[in-house]
């Protein structure tokens, strides 16, 4: 198991650099009873030193512009789109996990440290469980499942022309030219194809992502002097190249996310959360503001800092599965929902990860968007500590899930929740059939 949660390891953003930080307390606090207090007692408290860590954590991402500098995602002054409820009893099945074990929704929730878990099925709610504290109304630290908004709204400016996804990088941005990226194409970019010498190896206290996470407040000390670069806008251009071409291995690292989002800004003169906000949010009808965890030098985060309520999550997610339509809007052009919707890069997937999760469980990257290996290829945003946007086009099923599990990574969520997932969308298929 311990190679597999090694591999597993893939970096999500900052993913977490989840051992800097004080250590908690010999005997931590209940969840309920943290940041309670005038003033807050030093044991309760949840700072940027500890809230990657059980159970700061639980409080920590879904409060972080407590935390944090953030901008926000403004959702317009409505009305939301109508998200209707049809319940049905998930509770009682008992789903097969591998090596002859089952579980229930309610065991495995809680072994996956589940904060809020929502199927969508045909567009309605069919089940919502929100857990430890978290209520439908809060937004939910996402982090890597960022990533795929940047992804889409590339692909949403390229449909419109604004965007040549086979110029290449310095075409767009000239500060990169020397940099890894300046040679690679956008569409390299947005398939984690690029060859950047970058190290997300978090059991080493030297490589890269340590560096990239400081820039974002992860693993802030007061005690202990920043001297690094003021923002990501200072920092990708230090960038190198390694020893391989570009487009011959996927490879996951998290600043190509940063470039994509530094040239979409350059194209729209727009900042990331007000294209979020105009470009999705709003004509989502979206219920709540998000928003967006920003850097040091007030640069959003777009590898990761993405805080949103489940159920707009859930939105976006369905309007995908309708090729784009939602709340009455063409959304996204229906051939950008498509090629989300449409598996692809097999072949260089697991040429530098050859493991069983990404050799039977995953089975592909491509768009900033990954999929799963059932039979229905599902495709899905993910963030490290248990943030999901899974999509099932065959089922018609939308699946979130926002969670605050100790480990980056591990087999409850990125082994155990798809295998689930795909059994619900075979019992909700099912139930379609009897009907």
């Amino acid at each position: 198991m311990r190679t597999l949660l090694l591999a597993l390891l893939r970096p999500g953003l900052i993913a977490i650099l989840v051992t800097a930080g004080a250590a908690a307390a010999q005997q931590p606090p209940a969840v309920d009873e943290l940041m309670r207090g005038a003033p807050v007692s030093p044991d309760r408290r949840v700072t940027l030193q500890n809230f990657m860590q059980e159970p700061y954590s639980r409080w920590g991402f879904r409060h972080i512009r407590q935390l944090a500098p953030t901008a926000e995602i403004y959702a317009g002054p409505g009305p939301a789109s109508p998200l209707e409820s049809q319940p049905v009893d998930l509770d009682k099945l008992v789903f097969n996990v591998g090596e002859d074990r089952t579980l229930d929704l309610a065991a495995w929730m809680e072994e996956s440290r589940t904060d809020s878990f929502l199927v969508l099925h045909r567009g309605r709610i069919v089940y919502e469980r929100y857990l430890h504290g978290m209520q439908p109304h809060l937004p939910h630290q996402m982090f890597s499942a960022t990533k795929s908004f940047v992804g889409t709204l590339v692909l949403l400016l390229a449909e419109e022309g604004a965007i040549d996804l086979q110029r290449t990088v310095a075409s767009y941005l000239p500060e990169l030219a020397d940099s890894a990226f300046g040679s690679a194409t956008v569409q390299q970019l947005l398939d984690m194809v690029t060859s950047v010498s970058f190290s997300e190896d978090y059991e080493d206290p030297a490589a890269d992502i340590w560096q990239y996470g400081q820039i974002a407040w992860i693993g802030y000390d007061p005690a202990v002097p920043y001297t690094g670069p003021a923002s990501m806008y200072d920092y990708l251009p230090t960038l190198t190249s390694r020893d391989a071409e570009h487009g011959r291995a996927f490879h996951y690292v998290t600043p190509n996310t940063d470039v994509l989002a530094w040239l979409l800004s350059r194209v729209t003169g727009q900042p990331l959360q007000q294209l979020i906000a105009e470009r999705i949010w709003q004509p989502l009808g979206a219920e709540r503001s998000g928003y967006l965890w920003l850097d040091r030098g007030s640069v959003p985060m777009a590898g990761g800092g993405l805080n949103i309520t489940a159920r707009d999550a859930a939105r976006f997610g369905q309007m995908i599965l309708q090729e784009g339509h939602y709340n009455q809007r063409q959304v996204l052009p229906s051939a950008v929902a498509q090629r989300i919707l449409t598996p692809r890069n097999r072949e260089v997937f697991n040429v530098l990860y050859q493991d069983e999760w990404y050799e039977n469980i995953a089975y592909g990257y491509h768009d900033q968007w990954w999929s799963f290996n059932n039979a229905h290829r599902a495709v899905s945003a993910i963030g490290v500590h248990g943030q999901f946007i899974y999509l099932d086009k065959v089922a018609d099923m939308v699946i979130v899930k926002q969670s605050a599990h100790p480990d980056a990574e591990g087999e409850s969520n990125e082994v155990h929740g798809p295998l689930i997932w795909h059994q619900i969308a075979l019992h909700l298929m099912e139930l379609d059939s009897d009907q």
